[in-house]
């Protein structure tokens, strides 16, 4: 079964996955990847006015596969 690595990025600190996991295809990874950035969107910081995320999704031959993004964007309306 081939492995992915998905690694996070939320503008100033990366983690760099160097486990990976072991999923049948890029479909698994992608949903995978849509699971992880669920979680993270339900720990966002409210009192920030924007917040970026960025997930890249690479083969175990490193190569970047897949790219996903996420940001909010938070202003008061008057």
């Amino acid at each position: 079964m081939p492995r992915f690595f998905i690694d996070l990025h939320d503008g100033s600190q990366p983690v760099h996955d160097d486990v990976g996991f072991e999923l049948p295809d890029l479909a698994a990874a992608r949903g995978k990847v849509t699971r992880i950035m669920g979680v993270i969107a339900q720990d966002l910081q409210p009192d920030l006015e924007r917040q970026d995320y960025v997930a890249c999704v690479r083969d175990d031959g490193g190569r970047v596969v897949y790219r996903a993004r996420m940001s909010l964007v938070a202003e008061a309306v008057e």
